[in-house]
């Protein structure tokens, strides 16, 4: 088995543990203000909804487009094999605590994912003329906390193995387009609310900040592990 990748530099390090705690907090207060019905938020969400369908009942070819992007391109299965697909290669490479831990990180967000939305219990949009459908609560949104988990993990991993600058800087491209993409999709087809995707974007953030402090750490104690050994021997 491969010794974990070198984990990030301290300042990195520290980058990290103040992106879970702002990631945190946001993800908390969205979380509340959803739940209590906040007023100036429900008003938001209702104008956004209702401007986006407006647009989408009477532009039945944009809302083929969306729906094939949502339901195929940017779909959490299809993240999901992605990151599969990752983690086969991984583990076939070696790397088979990365492998895992990817794996673990992606079971993770699915489990939080649907326990929020169980717990929350928020209704999706309805209207009397839907151009799409969903099924299980809103709040968040399955499709946008999939994509930010498994967009994070492959720039997260592409930093882990020192990929070229110009490949990273095409990935977070990629990636930020799909994030913004599938949660526009979401809004505009009627089956979410904006504070849903808004929620995805923040569980996602949270799940994948958590994952790499929690493997920079395990990396780290390994590492000291083996030089005090290697230093006794």
């Amino acid at each position: 088995m491969h010794s974990p990748p070198l984990p990030p530099r301290p300042r990195s390090l520290l980058l990290i543990t103040g992106l879970v705690g702002a990631s945190l907090s946001l993800v908390l207060l969205v979380l509340v203000l959803v739940t209590v019905r906040w007023s100036p938020l429900m008003s938001l969400d209702t104008t956004v909804a209702e401007s986006l369908h407006r647009n989408a009942v009477s532009e039945p070819g944009l809302v083929h487009v969306n729906r094939v992007l949502t339901d195929w391109v940017w779909d959490p299965w299809t993240m999901r094999v992605l990151t599969a697909v990752v983690v086969i290669a991984l583990w076939w490479r070696g790397s088979r605590l990365l492998a895992g831990w990817v794996a673990a990180t992606s079971l993770l967000a699915t489990l939080v994912q649907q326990g929020l939305k169980a717990a929350v219990g928020r209704e999706r949009p309805r209207w009397l003329d839907p151009v799409d459908s969903a099924h299980y609560a809103a709040f968040p949104s399955g499709h946008v906390m999939t994509a930010v988990v498994t967009c994070g993990l492959l720039m997260w991993l592409l930093r882990l193995h020192g990929a070229q600058q110009a490949v990273v800087w095409g990935a977070l491209v990629l990636a930020v387009i799909s994030v913004a993409g599938v949660a526009f999709t979401r809004v505009y087809l009627g089956v979410h609310w904006l504070s849903d995707v808004v929620g995805g974007v923040l569980l996602g953030g949270t799940v994948v900040a958590l994952s790499v402090a929690g493997y920079d750490g395990y990396a780290r104690r390994s590492r000291r592990r083996s030089g005090d050994e290697g230093s006794r021997s």
